[in-house]
């Protein structure tokens, strides 16, 4: 990668906010074209791929993923207004993510969708408690690749099956994939409610979503 993109890269990778976002700045400030913008967004999802190998080592933890997900956050905030409506036909795919019914927490699920968006998906986040019926509407409506269910209670996994038995009943289950994540779950869990896959940790549950894609 050309080293004005790797600083990027690194300063993402190593949580360096100001760094990071000065790098942006300066890029789109020489070259405000789409196509530089794409490069940007491309060299995001290196950096946040660094921080998800430091998460498997045990380098970072938790507070990292959380705060490397701010970061990303405020440097799509700078690159979006520079990006095309024709680089979206370039995503790797579409997802659909809420947090299952009943269950209000949404760190996790927003840590997973910032490393999802990095990666090249577009995202559609229906936030917390959300209701089988907003799922399946959603589902209708963008025909997205995957479907991410999240949870951090227990009772969260019998809610992802209603989710999951609500897009069976709409006759959209076998066009979409389903993944589930959250501290809870399990491949038990999984087989139970009738997902695809699990995940405990964004890292693992992106490299699924892009297997699943081709990518």
């Amino acid at each position: 990668m050309n080293e004005k993109y790797q600083v990027i890269v690194d300063a993402l990778g190593e949580l360096e906010e100001d760094k990071f976002l000065d790098a942006i700045k300066e890029l789109l400030e020489a070259d405000p074209s789409a196509e530089n913008a794409e490069q940007i967004v491309n060299a995001c999802a290196l950096g946040m791929e660094k921080v998800g190998e430091y998460f498997e080592q045990n380098e970072y933890f938790v507070g990292e993923l959380i705060y490397a997900a701010d970061i990303l956050q405020n440097g799509f905030d700078l690159v979006n207004p520079y990006l095309s409506e024709e680089d979206a036909s370039k995503k790797l795919g579409t997802m659909v993510i809420g947090t299952a019914p009943g269950d209000l927490h949404d760190i996790g699920k927003n840590i997973f969708k910032s490393m999802m968006e990095a990666a090249g998906f577009v995202v559609h986040d229906l936030g917390v408690d959300v209701k089988p019926e907003a799922f399946v509407e959603k589902v209708k409506e963008v025909k997205p690749n995957i479907v991410g269910i999240s949870g951090l209670l227990t009772l969260s996994l019998d809610t992802m099956g209603d989710v999951i038995n609500s897009l069976k009943e709409a006759g959209l289950r076998d066009d979409v994939k389903v993944i589930i994540g959250g501290n809870p779950v399990t491949e038990a869990a999984m087989k139970r409610v009738g997902a695809d896959a699990y995940s405990t940790n964004a890292s693992t549950g992106v490299k699924q979503c892009k297997e699943w894609v081709g990518a």
